[in-house]
């Protein structure tokens, strides 16, 4: 027996519990695990699921292994059992979401999908985009701010909050301006919008108050 082993059962034997640090992989585990929840709002935070249940296998193994020295095992089994199905709940949910958020008959876009050629920068207009026109779209952005702040039905839908709150004017292929119809309207914030409508495409730029104009319009029959 070691000496160390001899000393903790010596304080045993005396009414004592020696002193075990908490372990920090399962602390943070834990932290995570909570923290974690935010990932079913928004997929890229399901790392921080990850991150937890990784954290918290971690420091049950260091528990076990050093039990002298360390303390935390149920700490730990919580915040990796958070971790796991907080991240499998996470995909199952954004899967679902993504397979069922495009109404029927509308077609599935994003904002790359407007930009033109690097190598052709005569095209002003990708020739997908122009193929698009008259056609009945799904797409996700942000509004850009304006100084409306409630009973918006039109605005300017950017891609990200970088390009809507912190980036200036935005490229014009960047911007579809949205009429929405009767009787939906918005207020502005940084939710990420969900829209779905009548995509029109005109290669003559159309001004619009705000921005230095748009190629692309959306007449909105769905908001969400």
């Amino acid at each position: 027996m070691s000496s160390e082993s001899a000393t903790i059962d010596s304080a045993r034997e005396e009414g004592f519990e020696p002193y075990r640090a908490v372990s920090k992989s399962a602390v943070v585990s834990f932290a995570f695990g909570l923290l974690s929840i935010l990932g079913l709002y928004s997929a890229p935070l399901l790392v921080l699921a990850l991150v937890g249940a990784i954290l918290g296998i971690t420091g049950y193994l260091s528990v076990v292994r050093y039990p002298n020295e360390l303390t935390g095992k149920s700490l730990a089994i919580v915040g990796a059992l958070l971790g796991v199905g907080l991240f499998i709940g996470g995909i199952v949910k954004h899967s679902y979401v993504y397979a069922t958020e495009v109404p029927e008959g509308h077609i599935r876009i994003s904002f790359a999908e407007l930009q033109p050629d690097k190598n052709d920068p005569r095209m002003l207009v990708p020739p997908n985009a122009l193929e698009l026109d008259g056609k009945p779209i799904f797409v996700k952005g942000y509004l850009y701010p304006d100084g409306q702040q409630n009973n918006i039905k039109r605005f300017v839908l950017v891609p990200d909050l970088g390009t809507c709150c912190f980036g200036g004017q935005p490229k014009l292929t960047d911007m579809i301006e949205v009429t929405l119809e009767k009787p939906l309207q918005t207020t502005y914030n940084m939710k990420k919008r969900k829209l779905a409508g009548e995509l029109k495409v005109d290669m003559t730029l159309k001004p619009v108050s705000g921005v230095n104009g748009v190629y692309y319009q959306l007449k909105a029959n769905h908001l969400r």
